[in-house]
């Protein structure tokens, strides 16, 4: 590193060789000594962590001019100012599309509030509920088969007994009813294994794990992320109007910006008033954490 270099006081080094003076000084003694000090008490200082900015409708958030995604932002405007938004994959990289940035906060809170005031309410949380239930039998393939197996075993003993019942007897019957007896046995501790490992939710657990969402804290990030994650599916943002889809069945909602506008949905100003900023920062936030797999998976859900 060059400021650790000696050579700036006139230390000549060859190999093992160490020659003081051996060289003309660029900098004093004193005040390169003065220079490894500082430098020293910011190495044993604790570092400022930079804030992490969460984007929370990374991967969702679309154009509605040209179908981009709308990547997050961050910028310093004239006065110095930190700057959050979302803008156009095209407008930034290809300049072919003309689409403003909208302010982070404004449309992720107008999400968060749609989501609240159209999925969170008894109607639907009962629809999804009820789809969610029916879906677990459907998934577990295994589970189904197993009780098939374990209903012709039974067939299978049951018939044994009325053929040893009607004196049908022969040198192996005891021999084939022990068999089909092991067999259902085996079958049995098989679906139990695939019942704990699998449990089965029922229609009330999940309208209460959903219902969950009603009361979560908004204010709190990873409560916003996952209510995000969970229930939309994506957001095409016009000039003049939202569509958000979500992940339930009919579950497209239009709003224009005009019925915003006296809205309590809205916490914040208008969604373009952002200073141009300068030294662009792109961060880009993939999607994450999938939650409970049937619920997850139910949540596409309601497509069929």
């Amino acid at each position: 590193m060059m400021l650790k270099n000696r050579k700036y006081i006139g230390e000549y080094k060859y190999k093992d060789i160490v020659i003081p003076g051996g060289i003309p000084p660029i900098v004093s003694e004193d005040f390169f000594k003065k220079v490894q000090q500082r430098m020293q008490r910011n190495r044993h200082a604790p570092a400022k962590e930079k804030a992490k900015i969460n984007y929370l409708l990374s991967t969702k958030l679309f154009c509605g001019k040209c179908g981009a995604l709308m990547l997050g932002e961050s910028g310093y405007g004239y006065k110095n100012n930190m700057y959050h938004y979302y803008k156009c994959a095209n407008t930034k990289r290809r300049k072919i599309c003309d689409k403003k940035a909208v302010r982070k906060d404004w449309i992720e809170d107008l999400v968060i509030n749609l989501t609240k005031e159209f999925v969170l309410n008894d109607d639907v949380i009962e629809r999804i509920a009820e789809t969610i239930y029916n879906l677990q039998f459907k998934e577990n393939t295994i589970l189904k088969a197993l009780k098939k197996s374990l209903s012709d075993v039974e067939t299978g003993i049951n018939n044994m007994l009325d053929a040893i019942q009607m004196g049908v007897v022969t040198s192996s019957t005891k021999q084939r009813l022990e068999e089909l007896e092991q067999r259902k046995s085996d079958i049995e501790v098989s679906i139990l294994n695939e019942e704990i490992e699998h449990p089965t939710l029922t229609k009330e657990n999940i309208v209460f794990w959903i219902s969950k969402f009603k009361y979560l804290d908004r204010d709190v990030e990873k409560n916003r992320q996952y209510l995000i994650d969970t229930f939309v599916n994506s957001v095409y943002l016009y000039d003049d109007k939202l569509v958000i889809t979500y992940n339930i069945k009919d579950g497209t909602r239009t709003i224009t910006l005009d019925e915003l506008k006296n809205s309590d949905l809205v916490q914040h100003d208008s969604p373009e008033k952002v200073s141009q900023p300068r030294g662009w920062i792109f961060f880009h936030k993939y999607y994450q954490q999938m939650l409970y797999s049937p619920l997850l998976r139910a949540a596409k859900i309601v497509n069929s």
